[in-house]
């Protein structure tokens, strides 16, 4: 067995990174690859002195102690990036880590990986939130799948629905661990940064620790992205994208379910903490109001929905291309053809954008709609006044009965629990108030700056699209500029 992980997650030019691995072999070599239009290997390292580290049970909360076993300095011609460690010992057991490289230059962009998420969802050494924890640590491995897919869209979990027998069992016989079809770098960020350097895009990066602990992380940049799976987030991160925007900046959300539930940070970043829907349990829970609960965003408690962010939330979207889902089209039905975004675009009223690349697939954000001659206009009620909405597709909410065996046993379903925290009570009169959700593209002002939002997951998915890779160049075109030009 081998395993290991980078600690810190990221670093600038000259810094140092740790290299944590557990392995019963006698040595173990590495390969450091940046990851982007195309792969490079950067360094290499044979005949390592291997270490049986201790593998305790309480490593997914506390984190590992392990020893070090080699430190990488951040070289200067190393760009900006994400760059996977594969670590192969003597016996010929394979394992991936990784580290991010960070840079203050001047880029078009800076790309925060959400690697909240992908800890969220890690059952490396024990329980994550998917299967009874609610304190996990950055401080150990990924399992496998998580980093590095043979083939990414073999393994979506929006197609879960439609596998054939031959191809689950394909799946299986990867060895990747069954969660890391629902975060991870290999699911979504890597299909879009492989996208956007081809294109020419240079951008900046950093993890959701960064976004944390740093709140002049974005000062240099004239756009902030969010890709893919962005779940979990921390008052500091959104506190750093939200002053950005306010002061003249602009996000791009090409993700879903994005900032649904707030986490904490604590013990110097060895643990993330989410209670979600075991609010009493949660230390922060207080029943006259609790800004810090670990809980929805939405919550009453907490009082911040995500959608003062996005424009959209979780809360009014939903699963799609899932069991229990709507199928639709796997793309958008387009409203607003003459705006912008779909500039060189073949879009027309009521086209559909993005369906041969499945776009709309997995979890999915919305807002309340209303109709306006003939078309969906986002109400008011739970989205910015101003948010105009550009696409639709259906999406919903799961009931607690319908989800995935997979899931722990206190696991409550988010219509649910969407249904008693915002509607006031688990009936079935509220649930239908929330049950038919949408995935909803769409646009809004905040203070100075300006956010678009995909409201959807798998949106790297459809690059290969023309019209799709064409409202994305769109988006970062005019985000990427200064003020003045926009």
């Amino acid at each position: 067995m081998i395993a290991g992980y980078c600690w810190p997650q990221s670093g600038e030019h000259s810094e140092s990174i740790d290299l944590f691995c557990h392995t019963t072999a006698n040595t173990f070599n590495i390969e450091v690859v940046r990851q982007g239009a195309q792969d490079k290997t950067v360094l290499t390292q044979a005949n390592i002195t291997g270490i049986a580290q201790d593998v305790s049970g309480d490593i997914a909360v506390e984190g590992s102690r392990w020893r070090g076993g080699f430190k990488l300095t951040i070289a200067p011609e190393w760009r900006s990036g994400f760059y996977l460690v594969r670590l192969e010992d003597a016996d010929g057991n394979k394992a991936q880590a990784f580290f991010v490289v960070r840079s203050s230059e001047s880029a078009d962009a800076t790309l925060v990986l959400a690697t909240s998420t992908w800890n969220a969802y890690n059952t490396w050494g024990g329980a994550s939130y998917y299967t009874g924890g609610h304190v996990t640590s950055p401080m150990r491995p990924l399992q496998p799948g998580f980093l590095e897919k043979a083939d990414p869209h073999l393994h979506r979990i929006a197609k879960y629905k439609d596998w054939t027998p031959e191809e689950m069992q394909a799946f299986r016989a990867t060895g990747y661990d069954s969660w890391s079809m629902a975060a991870g770098w290999a699911n979504w960020e890597m299909l879009f940064v492989r996208w956007a350097e081809q294109q020419g895009y240079r951008l900046n990066y950093a993890t959701s620790l960064d976004l944390d602990r740093d709140p002049s992380l974005l000062d240099k940049s004239r756009a902030y992205i969010s890709i893919g799976h962005d779940e979990y987030w921390s008052t500091a991160m959104r506190n750093t994208v939200e002053n950005f925007i306010d002061a003249g900046g602009n996000a791009a959300f090409f993700s879903g379910n994005t900032a649904f539930w707030q986490v904490r940070f604590e013990a110097d970043y060895r643990q993330m903490v989410g209670y979600k829907c075991d609010i009493e349990l949660d230390p922060m829970y207080d029943p006259t109001g609790a800004p810090e609960l670990s809980t929805m965003w939405s919550d009453p408690l907490v009082g911040r929905p995500e959608n003062e962010m996005t424009g959209v939330s979780f809360t009014r979207g939903g699963y799609a291309h899932m069991p229990n889902s709507p199928e639709g089209t796997g793309g958008y039905s387009v409203w607003q053809p003459d705006h912008w975004a779909f500039a060189k675009t073949q879009q027309k009223l009521g086209s559909t954008l993005g369906a041969d690349g499945m776009v709309v697939g997995y979890e999915c954000d919305g807002c309340e709609l209303t109709e306006s001659n003939g078309r969906p206009i986002a109400s008011g009620l739970d989205s910015p006044l101003d948010f105009e909405v550009l696409g639709t597709a259906t999406a919903r909410l799961w009931e607690t009965e319908q989800a995935p065996s997979t899931l722990a046993d206190n696991y409550i379903g988010e219509l649910n629990w969407v249904a008693e925290r915002l509607g006031g009570e688990d009936t079935l009169e509220n649930r239908e108030r929330f049950s038919n959700g949408h995935a909803v593209m769409g646009i809004f002002r905040r203070g100075k700056g300006e956010v678009f939002t995909t409201g959807c997951t798998d949106w790297a998915y459809g690059l290969k699209d023309k019209d799709v890779a064409q409202v994305t160049s769109n988006v970062i075109d005019r985000f990427s500029q200064p003020p003045k030009k926009r």
